[in-house]
């Protein structure tokens, strides 16, 4: 029976590859670390188990050489590498590469390819049609996993929440649910496919921690702060949709941010994953819990104790 071992992981050190690593890690798999020639990456380094390569993304031969006895690859790269991955599909089928995992991660690129948003990226799409083409030479697995949960939180309160000023935000009813995902539970989800190979060869998989919409989002600060946080700002999905795609005229790919919160809290959006199309059980992931999740954030923030 076909296994995986040894696990490359391609731009491991941005917001997301430290958790895909660990849980590599945690898991039992050998882990080596790519990193561009030219990375100043200032986050923390691999930890002492990983071996770290320093490659050139634009070479065949220098990837090559990177994935030699490598049974999987798997690709955090950020939006300016993801081309690139083409190179490293070709590079990785040289070298005898099982499983190749691209830098998907995110919004599900297969629904939204045709729409505004997709030519944003249009890089990731590509990619996974490429993986197609070739998946006689080389297995692969996509996986979507919506929103970075708590990364989002940390960075900007989801769009949805303002701690400093204990007010809140929502788009049209705040009432829809969207897609998210920790990022421990990004990670997991990379492991569960390693260890589910059969079941998950050439597959575009979607998973997720949990559902959620802004309000239960707010329901759940104000429960757990004992605070209320009124919304001071609404917003209607069709304007954002409409900013996104003036900005996305001139080249502005700002808009990004315009259409994903479209996307997501747009009121009958329905991009929500239901039971029926969830990859969760596949991969032997168990649901988180929005509370805890919630509550970890305002740890870290210093807001409850």
């Amino acid at each position: 029976m076909v296994s995986v071992k040894t696990v490359a992981v391609l731009g491991g050190t941005g917001n997301l590859g430290p958790s895909i690593v660990h849980e590599l890690l945690s898991a039992g798999f050998t882990v080596t670390g790519l990193t561009r020639f030219s990375s100043t990456n200032s986050t923390p380094a691999y930890p002492d188990s990983v071996t770290v390569h320093k490659v050139d993304f634009g070479s065949f031969d220098s990837l090559k050489d990177a994935f030699s006895g490598q049974d999987a690859v798997v690709s955090v790269v950020g939006s300016p590498g993801v081309s690139a991955q083409r190179l490293a599909v070709d590079a990785a089928i040289a070298a005898g590469v099982k499983r190749f995992i691209p830098s998907e991660f995110g919004v599900n690129t297969r629904k939204v390819r045709d729409r505004p948003m997709g030519a944003i990226l249009r890089g990731k799409v590509e990619v996974v049609d490429y993986l197609i083409e070739r998946e006689r030479e080389i297995e692969w697995t996509g996986v979507s996993t919506g929103l970075f949960f708590d990364w989002g939180l940390e960075k900007h309160g989801l769009s949805t929440i303002n701690l400093d000023d204990k007010t809140s935000s929502i788009v049209d009813s705040g009432n829809e649910k969207f897609q998210v995902s920790t990022l421990a539970q990004v990670g997991r989800a990379v492991v569960g496919v390693l260890k589910h190979l059969e079941e998950t060869r050439n597959r575009y998989l979607v998973t997720s921690s949990f559902q959620v919409s802004q309000n239960e989002i707010i329901q759940a600060v104000e429960e757990l702060t004992g605070e209320k946080y009124p919304v001071v700002k609404r917003e209607r999905a069709e304007d954002l949709q409409r900013a996104g795609e003036e900005k996305l005229a001139v080249g502005d790919y700002r808009a990004f941010i315009d259409f994903l919160r479209a996307y997501n809290n747009a009121d009958g959006a329905g991009n929500a994953v239901g039971e029926e199309e969830s990859s969760n059980g596949l991969v032997g992931l168990e649901e988180e819990d929005l509370r805890e999740c919630v509550r970890g954030w305002l740890v870290r923030a210093g807001v409850v104790s």
